[in-house]
């Protein structure tokens, strides 16, 4: 049998005649191989292999009551950040012979809460990437699907945990090593676990050295929203910035250029993500590098697990940040820089907060 067309004119009762059982023994072989005879079920396996038989997945669908299916919600499918999380998440999916269904809630919590809902029916578990949802609602959501959040902690879910606050740690000594002590911060969404993440990392390295910070935002996780805070940070007068994301930190770089400001001359850009224009924007962005691909697979896992073993408890596992330098960081223009010698910012309470631990 040519091998190239076998798959899909191979038949459950091609199988069935050759290796001489009942159409209810192969289908058992492939669903529950745990209630089928070992000889039997290796001659069964066998003959399958020898026809390049598998089974569909509706046909596995009615016997097991799984849809072969995993739900995938994202913010911003837009984002490469997201996109990357989708190619490790697809890659395991497809490993373990599952699909995965794609949906972008579009930083809408009342569209990610529909699509979760919508999605459950036909999906045997759902991953929530940087979830907008109140804890409230992911517990409800968590009663009624098998549910892994990427990026979210909450109470009694699974999820895996990238460490923003670690990652925001690095930058910042980074900085300080390069003699930056008025530092800004562009924030993203004030109702993402992320933005949260690295704002405590911020604080704690504001407290432990008496830096100067500055704060920015929150602003949309887009490109236009950096360019946005790119103008806040230059009337702040601080000599680094470390924005949200890249997405963030790229629209930075382009409306200091715009300016005639110079990165790092003037003033030092620090990115957060890693995304590949990262690496492609001039000057070359530094920024914090996040195991994307990597947590993808993790999530699928992790929910594998739950579908395998149900209520088998929870589990939590983070994946750690690693700073990427490169040329958007130099030392202050002016060498070390003090608070005191420099004015605040004039920008309103809600786009605008100054920290100062001197």
């Amino acid at each position: 049998m040519d091998s190239r067309n076998a798959s899909s004119t191979t038949s459950i009762r091609d199988v069935a005649r050759r290796a001489n059982v009942s159409l209810a023994t192969v289908s058992r072989a492939f669903a529950e191989p745990g209630l089928v005879r070992a000889e039997t079920l290796e001659r069964v396996l066998a003959v399958a292999e020898e026809l390049h038989y598998r089974p569909s997945r509706a046909a596995r669908s009615l016997t097991t009551g799984k849809t072969g299916n995993i739900g995938l919600v994202v913010p911003d499918l837009g984002n490469p950040f997201f996109s990357a999380i989708l190619k490790g998440g697809q890659a395991r999916a497809r490993e373990a012979d599952y699909s995965v269904f794609l949906a972008d809630s579009e930083e809408n919590s009342r569209l990610e809460l529909e699509l979760v809902r919508a999605m459950a029916p036909q999906v045997d578990g759902v991953i929530i990437c940087s979830s907008r949802l109140s804890e409230a609602q992911l517990q409800q959501l968590h009663r009624e699907t098998t549910l892994v959040l990427l990026n979210r902690r909450v109470h009694g879910v699974s999820a895996v945990l990238l460490d923003s606050a670690g990652g925001m740690r690095q930058a910042i000594e980074h900085l300080v090593a390069l003699g930056h002590l008025r530092i800004g911060f562009i924030g993203g969404p004030a109702d993402s676990w992320s933005n949260r993440e690295r704002r405590r990392g911020l604080r704690a390295e504001a407290r432990a050295r008496s830096l100067d910070i500055v704060e920015f935002g929150p602003f949309a996780p887009h490109f236009e929203g950096g360019q946005h805070a790119a103008d806040l940070a230059v009337a702040a007068e601080v000599t680094a910035v470390v924005a949200f994301n890249d997405l963030m930190a790229l629209g930075v770089l382009s409306r200091l250029a715009d300016r005639g400001i110079g990165v790092p001359d003037d003033i030092s850009v620090v990115g957060f993500d890693n995304i590949p224009m990262a690496g492609m924007a001039t000057p070359h962005l530094t920024t914090v590098a996040l195991p994307l691909e990597q947590s993808g697979r993790v999530a699928i896992e992790l929910l594998l697990e739950q579908l395998a073993q149900p209520g088998s408890g929870t589990h939590e596992q983070g994946l750690a940040a690693q700073l990427i330098v490169r040329a958007s960081t130099a030392p202050p223009r002016n060498g070390v820089l003090s608070g005191s010698r420099v004015g605040r910012a004039t920008q309103a309470p809600e786009e605008t907060t100054a920290i100062s631990e001197s």
